[in-house]
């Protein structure tokens, strides 16, 4: 889009706000029923997408894409009359007679801009929480994905107005162009190094933004634990999606005597998963670009690789990788992987693992598996990161009624269900007090009236 159409959009995309039309509730689940009755009836065209740009199974696609975005738009559903009511909160003595309350109101019109790795619930799920708190639309899929953007515009074309909601698919530039403009919020999901670049726009506008960015996120292996099945469930976790979740298992910490047991469990249960041949699995997806393909074949080559290793460029195929013999200052060990590599390192005592951990930033996610009370309280104590779980991977961030979200380069803000709709509205406090009766105490002259106003204050 040119600036000229991007400056015509808004403007009408303001003048549609500016009508009222978005505030009542009975519009925005017309539009939220609208909404799930489109993505039910384009299923098959999204999940063709999905293979074509990333290879997901039809598994895959639903449950952690389209399946997604029902729970998302029924909890919403259910909830918003209760989210928009007024709040009322106590008031105190010296505001008497008075009440106080917090309304909750649309910002306007807000940017979502969205990644490649889960294009069609990265894109959606903003949108339904942006549409549940009332605002107008505009949204930038990404590019590096671009069946499912053509899908996602298609279906939003059946949908929405332009004026309410207005797809803009395009590369770098177009999300620059975007980014020049004053919205009234900005959502962003992607690398930490492209949110910067996003805050720094919107800092032009003083625009508040939501980033969900990403960060290594550590599998912390206790002593005593079951490891066949913490094999199984963290390389669930790292191979979903071919390891391009931006909650994925980055590196595991395992204690010395434990690392040969849990490697030949972990090889166990990608045969069990993929098979001898994971290229051949229907189940098993491919990198989404070629720089990406060529930045992770860097990570593998001159590392011990324990299983996998294995590529092929033309079809972008990164073999299920476990890396060994890992030390804490090797490439893979340097940034989030975000691909299909696992780095395993071993400790001699728990206090090392949590210090190589809080080497790195804040990651969006933490995994520790034990049945020590003592250590799941010292990791989730003791190491700042977005959210979690315990005895498994990934999991936390299925929960539409728990909110997801990053701390300090991890991201800023969260969403889903409740937390979504707080992250696009505006909370705006409201004081009333009657004009029956005025009291003169708050009134100058103020002498002698210290000591009694501290009597109250404290």
């Amino acid at each position: 889009m040119s600036q000229t159409e991007v400056v015509q959009l808004l403007e009408r995309q303001r003048a549609f706000f500016s009508s009222g039309k978005t505030f009542p509730v009975s519009f925005r689940l017309a539009q939220l029923k609208k909404l799930k009755e489109a993505i039910k009836k384009n299923e098959a065209e999204l999940m063709r997408a999905l293979a074509s740009d990333l290879g997901k199974s039809e598994f895959e696609a639903f449950t952690a894409e389209i399946g997604f975005l029902y729970e998302e738009i029924n909890v919403a559903l259910k909830n918003l009359k209760k989210w928009v009511k007024p709040r009322r909160v106590l008031t105190p003595i010296l505001m008497q007679p008075g009440s106080s309350r917090v309304l909750t109101e649309p910002k306007g019109t807000v940017l979502i801009i969205s990644p490649w790795n889960y294009p069609v619930q990265l894109t959606i799920a903003p949108m339904i929480a942006a549409i549940a708190a009332g605002n107008c639309l505009v949204v930038k899929p990404s590019e590096l994905a671009p069946a499912s953007a053509s899908a996602i515009k298609r279906l939003m074309e059946q949908c929405f107005s332009p004026e309410f909601c207005s797809v803009v698919p395009g590369g770098v530039e177009v999300a620059q162009n975007l980014l020049e403009h004053r919205f009234d919020h900005i959502f962003f999901t992607g690398s930490t190094t492209v949110g910067k670049k996003v805050m720094l726009a919107a800092a032009d506008h003083l625009t508040p933004v939501t980033l969900e960015l990403g960060g290594k996120s550590p599998c912390i292996i206790d002593e005593g634990v079951d490891l066949e099945t913490v094999a199984r469930r963290i390389i669930w976790g790292k191979f979903y999606n071919a390891g391009q979740t931006c909650v994925a298992p980055d590196y595991v910490l395992v204690p010395k005597s434990s690392k040969s047991s849990l490697l030949s469990f972990m090889k166990k249960a990608i045969h069990e998963f993929y098979g001898q041949d994971p290229a051949q699995s229907p189940d098993f997806g491919r990198i989404i670009s070629s720089r990406h393909f060529e930045r992770l074949v860097a990570l593998i080559e001159g590392q011990s690789v324990f299983t996998g290793g294995v590529w092929d460029r033309e079809s972008k195929y990164i073999a299920p990788t476990i890396i060994d013999r890992v030390a804490t200052y090797d490439p893979v060990m340097q940034s989030e992987v975000f691909g299909p590599i696992l780095p395993v390192l071993e400790y001699e005592n728990f206090d090392t693992a949590l210090a190589i951990v809080k080497r790195h930033s804040h990651p969006l996610a933490c995994y520790v598996f034990t049945a020590n009370p003592k250590i799941e309280n010292r990791v989730l104590r003791e190491i700042p990161f977005g959210g979690g779980s315990v005895n498994s991977a990934l999991m936390h961030l299925l929960n539409p009624r728990m909110p997801f979200g990053g701390i300090g380069p991890s991201g800023m803000g969260s969403y889903h269900g409740k937390a979504g709709f707080d992250a696009f509205s505006h909370k705006k406090s409201i004081y009333k007090s009657p004009l029956w009766i005025d009291i003169p105490f708050k009134y100058p002259p103020y002498e002698k009236r210290l000591p009694f106003m501290r009597l109250l204050m404290r």
